[in-house]
Order: C-alpha cells, then structure tokens, then sequence
C-alpha cells in the first residue's frame, strides 16, 4: 500500500510540474511585450531601444489621459487599442546591395544594412573559382645547419618546380628568402668568434645567425633564381626551435619589398625540420616589447628581430589573412604533427611531409596548390572597438548544394564552380556615436572582399510629430478652466479617482496592473475576469494558438470583457463554434451528449472519452443485449411472440436461418450460451432502417462423442512411439555386447603368451629367489582303512 501510494503521489507531482513549466514557457513568450510596455519609456527612441518587436504610437489623442509609456508596445497590441498603423514607429531593417562591376570573383563588394539593435540580417556573398590564376610563390627557407641536404636539393629543383607549377598559372613568378633564429643569446653563442660565423668549431665558414634576410624579390627570371640560391649557405643557433614566425610576418606584410602582386594567387613556401619559436619564448633574452605587425626592412634585413617578441599566432593568422596569402609547410616527418596541429589556426594553410634531401618537393608543393585551390572558406572581421556589439554566422552553399553544419568552407571545388556563404549578422545594441560600423568578409586566399557597412538605427524617424516629443506637453487652458471636464456625465468621480484633472482633461495614473486610459480614465485592462492568469481569455494549458497566445481572447472594456470573434463567455474562454466537439464521424459528441465551451457533456453516465464515444453498456456490448436474445428463445423464435420481448430489447429483431457475414462496419458478431455445450448466434447493427438484432434460429453445439475417436488415436500413438524407443534402446545394447565379444586377437610368442591375459582373465605373478621350504607330513594309513572309507563314501 505505502508503495502504490508513494507511485501515485510522485504522478500527481509530475503532472503538476509539467503544468508549470508549460505556463513559464508561455509566459516567456510575452516577455517580448512586456519588455516594451514597462512604465517608465518616455520617448520613441526609448522605445525603440527596448528590442526590434517594440513599436511607438505617435496619434494624437492615443488612449486618451493614459500616461505616455502606453505609447510603447509591441504593434498587434498598439493596433487592438486604437492606433493606427500610419502613426507607428517601428524599427526596420533595410539592404542595399551595390553593383558589383563584372569579372569579379567576389560579389557583391559593397553591402549597406540599416540595422536596428536587436535585429539581424542575411547577406548572401559569391566566391567563384576560376581555372587559371597569376601565382606568386616566395621560398622561405630554414638556413640552419641542418637543413643542408635539403637547401642543395632546392638549388637543383627550383627552377623544375617553376616550370611545372606554369602548368597550373597563367603567369607565375618566385621570390627567395631565408631565416634562421634572433641573434642573441641564448639562441646563438654571443662569442665574438661565434656571432660572425657560428661554424667556427666545425672549421668552415657559415653565414652569420639572422632572423630574416630577404635575398629576391618576385620574378620570372629563372636565371636569377638559380643564381640567388646558389649563393646561399647554412648558418646555426644553438636551440632547436627556429624563428619561423617572425620571417612569415615580414614576408606577408612587406608587400612592397617581397613584390606581391594584387591580382596574383600569393603562396608562402616554408621549409624547415624544427618548430618554430611562439610568443613569450622571447622573455628568455629580455625582449619584452610585443609585436607590432608591421614591416620592419632594411636593406633586406629584420631589423627589430633582437627587440620585438615573436609574434603570436593569432597575429600571425591574421596578418596572413589580411594579405590574402596560403602558406603552405614543407616539413620533415619529425614535426610533422606539430605542423598539423597549428594548420587549423592558420586560415589557408597547408602540411606536407618533406623526404629526405627534398626529393618530393616539387610533388609536394604542386599537390598543395590543387588542394588549397579546390579548398574555399571565409573569414569575417569586425572593427575592434565595435567587435563585442555584433554577431556573425556563416553557412557555406556548396556546389554540390550541401550545407556543412557549422562549417565556413567547401572543400573539392572545381574551376568556373561557385561557392555561396549566407552571412548572418545580428546587432546587439547600439553604438555610443551614430557612426557606421564596417564588417569585412574575406574569402581566404583571394584577394578580393565583400564589406557590410552597418548603419545603427537607434533614433525614430517620427520627427517634429507631437506624439514624438520627448517632452510631455500639456494643453492651454486658463485659471477658469474648471474639473467639469473630468467628471464622468457630469456627476461622478474626478478622472473616475484614477487620475489628475489638468485644464479639463484627465491625466490618468500608471497603474503596476496595467493601462488606465479613458476621457475619464473609466477604461483598464486589468478590472475584467481573469482566466489562466490572463484578462478575458487564459492561454496557459489550453490548445491556443501561439497568436491567441499573443493578442488574447477579449478586450476589457469598462470593466467587462468584450470577447472577439469566435469567443465567448463572462472571460472569453469558450469558443462559440461546436466544431470541436464534432467526433469523426461527423456527429455532435456521438450523439450521446451537448458541446458546453467547446467540450463535450455525455448525458449518459456510462459514456466517456473526448466525445462521448466510449460506452461499454450501449448498443456495442454483447452481454447487454442477453437478456433481450433469452426472451426471444424462450418465445421459441415465433415471429407472432417477437413484440412480447419489446421491453426487454430493441423492437427491431429479425429471426434468420444463418448469419451472413458484417453488413457494415458497425456490425458485430455475438454469442449466447444456451446450455453447456450449445450456443445461439447473434449478429448486432446499429445502422438505421435494418434490424438492428439478428438472431439465428438454430443452435451450435459441440458433440461430446466425437471427443472418443480422437482420445483413442491419441492413446494408441503413445503405446506405439514407447514400444518403438524400446525396441531401438536394446538393438543398441546387444551391438554394444557384440562388439566387445568380438575383441581383436594378438600374436605372441610362446614365451609371452604366458604373461598375456585374456578378455576375461587377469594373470598375476609372484617371484622370489629362494622358495620356502614347506614341510610336509606323511601319514601312513592301512589299506583296508581307505578301501572301507571309500566304500563309505
């Protein structure tokens, strides 16, 4: 008992928690209006202010003596109490798209949104993939000793990889440069006979430790390429990381000096077999001063290399992005991973493993160029001070037209193909100084963009209107204005003792229940019954609709609910149209009761469900009808006796040879036990104009001798299958007893077939080396003696 108790109590709990959370969620669902009509908003750009679903009412005359917060709601209920819509402010957001000049890859260029705050907006950019492209490719090679085997290698490749990557650009040319670590302890060996050639030990001479060095600038001279690199040497430092951040940020940001072109495809080649150096490492010689992002060359030569840090990533990526490069990482296996994990922080990069002496480079960079190029993705960029007042969501349109979830980019895009990206910009409140707030959209390695210039909408366009004033303005009257004006048919109450008399005209109370409104401040929205904790008309844990939800059932009027159409009722809770209570087979709650408030009132007791269509003891039960079926047997089936069972049963009762099959769906097929082995059968309809009970005339009963014949078959099966298994368990025995008789014999010897023993014998034998002596004692006995004894026997 205690257990089915607690059961039932932790249902009711359930049932009553599920009820709150379904008003809390409708109740969340107003707060948009109760956001915009909170006493205290006194002007429309206060209005406005309060979220995109927040209207002002500038009509003069709106809610008559009302207090000027009234003005401020959301449009549906301004509407409902009288303003007109031509007297609405309400914040819109506009696009302008402006034209994109042809044979661009990006389009459109140039996007202008009027966005108000707490609205947002979709802006549709192409990315289109063309099939041949000016590439310009710059080598940043590590000199350090280690890269030996691989700086030769390059010497003889260069010029093959130029030739090759013609293959796949309209106009390629290269650019060379080298790196190697800051030149200051404890990177390097500050000896002075270190410092000027780190391979003094090794007695050979190497170039001196440098963080950058510029050595060709791009060109499609191949002749002076090969010439550039062999000039070049190794040089050294003493800790393994390289300074390979610092030399990608001056070769993407140096755009004059490297020699990018603007409308060329710009790679950045790295090679080397150590990771690089990251932000901070720095500490560890002094250098405390952060990266400032900008070119610092001098004659080729980093020149702030021993005094600003190294950058740090994020930096570095968007430097990288802002210049429209892919960098592309020529590693050796060993940092490979290394390489792998920092690719995802740099937009447009890309890993490849480096043999030994660099033997697949110019597979390794061809490969890369093809993967970056059918890799399309976007970056979006807001200016920092206004960064934290927006925010962005991109969706990439594939060619193939899916939509990667969560993803900015398409991968395995073709030439001539078209990638789309819906960018989705939402502002969450306005700027402190009405200017526009640039938003860039880069495709990663192009070196076009789209710009979205947002334009703040946080000031109504209502202008000198009177309703727009922020300042309240009270109309001229003079000392001998009286309160007759205020008083309801002359008699009653001043502003109906809700509000003040001001020059003959009511200025009505806020109220923390609701609007005071009225010539008189006779009208509220708050005095008229409640239902489901709402006026005329509850929406908590009824079927409304989510606009019902919204705008309510009813208006209060003077205290009274004036119900909208297709309602009714003293709060406006049931709807007027017995639609709802219709049961599926058209019939108002299966004819069984009355639509009372848009719910069915079964007038029979027994009836249930929704619309009455649940009754066991009506005309679907078999066992209420019995009684009526035992009548008409006991009259013996006379047609002339059939009315004298009237009261007991449906005068509609036929009398038939045998049932045919269900004459309708309705129908239903009954028995009726007459004895212990017969019954009648019976066949119930409720469709009208046919009888509505058949009974058939002759019984159906179960002969008990016809069990005989099939208990003696049973009987006999059983005896037979016993005597079978019998019979099969001693066959396998005496085979069984066969088979041990019929052992196998052995050949042996004489000798041994004295030790052998036989199937049924065991021989033992017992040795010793001397016998016992035994005595024996002889007896002499007569012979008639033994004669007579034996006679005896």
């Amino acid at each position: 008992m205690t257990s089915w108790l607690r059961r039932y109590c932790n249902l009711i709990l359930h049932r009553l928690l599920l009820a709150v959370l379904a008003c809390v969620v409708i109740e969340t669902s107003h707060s948009d209006e109760n956001i915009c009509s909170l006493p205290g908003v006194l002007s429309c750009n206060e209005c406005l202010s309060r979220g995109p679903q927040c209207a002002w009412c500038f009509q003069e005359g709106f809610l008559d003596g009302a207090s000027r917060a009234q003005r401020c709601n959301t449009l549906p209920n301004l509407q409902k109490k009288g303003c007109a819509v031509e007297f609405v402010e309400q914040a819109t957001v506009t696009l302008k798209v402006n034209p994109t000049p042809p044979g661009r890859q990006v389009a459109p260029q140039d996007v202008t949104v009027q966005l108000p705050p707490g609205t947002e907006v979709s802006v549709t950019v192409e990315v289109k993939q063309l099939e041949l492209y000016p590439v310009d490719m710059y080598y940043l090679v590590d000199v350090s000793a280690s890269m030996q085997d691989n700086l030769n290698r390059l010497k003889t490749v260069g010029t093959g990889l130029s030739h090759r990557m013609r293959d796949y650009s309209s106009d390629f040319r290269v650019g060379f440069g080298s790196f190697v670590d800051k030149p200051v302890s404890p990177y390097i060996n500050v000896h002075p006979s270190k410092v000027s050639n780190p391979c003094f030990d090794f007695k050979m001479q190497c170039r001196p430790t440098h963080g950058f060095m510029h050595m060709l600038s791009m060109t499609d001279n191949t002749t002076e390429f090969t010439r550039i690199m062999l000039q070049q040497g190794i040089s050294g430092n003493m800790d393994t990381p390289e300074g390979g951040f610092d030399a990608m940020l001056q070769a993407a940001v140096c755009q004059r000096d490297i020699g990018w072109r603007p409308e060329a495809k710009r790679l950045l080649l790295v090679m080397t077999d150590q990771p690089s150096h990251l932000a901070l490492d720095s500490k560890l010689a002094g250098i405390v001063v952060p990266h400032d992002g900008n070119c610092h060359l001098d004659s080729g030569g980093y020149t702030r290399s021993t005094s600003m840090e190294y950058p740090t990533i994020g930096q570095l990526a968007e430097k990288l992005l802002e210049n429209s490069i892919h960098s592309i990482f020529a590693v050796e296996h060993g940092q490979y991973k290394w390489y792998e994990d920092l690719a995802p922080f740099l937009p447009g990069a890309y890993v490849g493993k480096l043999q030994a002496k660099a033997s697949n480079l110019k597979d390794l960079v061809v490969e890369a160029y093809k993967k970056l190029l059918s890799d399309v993705e976007v970056e979006v960029g807001v200016q920092d001070q206004h960064a934290h007042r927006f925010w962005v969501n991109v969706t990439a349109v594939c060619p193939t037209g899916s939509a990667p979830s969560g993803l900015n980019k398409c991968s395995g895009v073709q030439p001539n193909q078209t990638v789309f990206f819906n960018i989705t910009i939402g502002m969450k409140d306005c700027p402190s100084a009405p200017e526009d707030v640039l938003i860039f959209i880069r495709p990663v390695g192009f070196n076009e963009s789209s710009v979205v210039r947002v334009r703040p909408t946080c000031h109504c366009s209502c202008g000198g209107q009177p309703g727009c004033q922020d300042e309240l303005e009270g109309p001229e009257c003079n000392e001998a204005s009286g309160d007759v004006g205020c008083r309801l048919d002359g008699t009653g109450a001043v502003c109906s003792g809700r509000g003040e008399c001001v020059c003959g005209h009511c200025i009505c109370e806020a109220s923390s229940l609701g609007t005071v409104h009225g010539t008189h401040c006779e009208l509220d929205d708050f005095s008229c019954p409640y239902r489901q904790g709402r006026v005329c008309g509850g929406v908590c844990g009824t079927a409304d609709t989510y606009a019902q939800a919204r705008t309510g059932r009813g208006d209060c009027v003077s205290a009274a609910c004036r119900c909208h159409s297709g309602w009714t009722g003293d709060s406006c809770q049931c709807p007027s149209s017995t639609e709802p209570c219709l049961s599926p087979d058209g019939r108002l709650c299966s004819g069984r009761g009355r639509c009372v408030c848009g719910r069915c009132e079964c007038d029979d007791p027994w009836s249930s469900g929704r619309f009455c269509e649940k009754c066991p003891t009506c005309d679907r039960s078999c066992q209420s009808h019995w009684k009526c079926v035992d009548c008409h047997l006991s009259k013996g089936l006379l047609e002339g006796n059939a009315e004298d069972c009237n009261r007991t049963c449906s005068p509609m009762v036929a009398y038939v040879h045998a049932l045919p099959g269900l004459m309708s769906k309705a129908a239903k097929d009954c028995l009726f036990p007459s004895s212990e082995s017969c019954h009648y059968r019976f066949q119930m309809d409720s469709v009208p104009g046919i009888p509505q009970i058949h009974i058939s005339r002759y019984p159906e009963c179960l002969a008990s001798q016809r069990y005989y014949p099939t208990f003696i078959c049973v009987f006999l099966l059983t005896v037979l299958l016993g005597l079978v298994i019998l019979l099969m368990a001693k066959f396998l025995l005496m085979r069984r007893v066969l088979s041990v008789g019929d052992a196998p014999v052995y050949s042996n010897t004489a000798k041994e077939s004295n030790f052998m023993p036989s199937s049924t014998e065991k021989t033992i034998i017992y040795r010793r080396d001397e016998p016992a002596e035994m005595p024996v004692e002889v007896q002499k006995i007569p012979l008639h003696e033994v004669w007579h004894s034996g006679s005896k026997a």
